[in-house]
């Protein structure tokens, strides 16, 4: 079983940068599509972006194509999301998700991690 833990979120001013990363353990993760999604007070959850543990490919939503990335430190063993420009729209618990590739649903979840911009 894939075990998922965020870290990094905290309270930033709008402009700010911020790194939120995933560790994640459990065995076989090259077939786990991994993914950053987040939900705002009052609004659905909603995917910002997400990858396949072992390929360069991602893919990012197009409100986040501008200022966010995803990306997998090898050393860590974490998926990281960088945020760039935040805005106070981006405040949010953020949620590392994953699930099998052969799957359509993300089953695997943590806790969340908090960021919140100030304006």
């Amino acid at each position: 079983q894939v075990q998922l833990v965020e870290s990094g979120g905290r309270s930033v001013q709008a402009g700010d940068s911020l790194r939120l990363s995933c560790a994640a353990s459990g065995r076989n993760l090259s077939n786990y599509v991994m993914a950053w999604f987040r939900q705002a007070p009052g609004k659905e959850r909603e995917l910002v972006a997400a990858r396949l543990w072992s390929s360069s490919t991602t893919h990012v939503s197009d409100f986040a194509k501008a200022r966010f990335t995803i990306s997998r430190d090898n050393r860590k063993n974490t998926v990281d999301l960088h945020m760039n420009d935040l805005k106070p729209e981006d405040t949010a618990v953020y949620y590392c998700a994953a699930r099998h590739f052969k799957t359509d649903q993300y089953n695997l979840w943590g806790r969340g991690t908090q960021v919140t911009v100030s304006s």
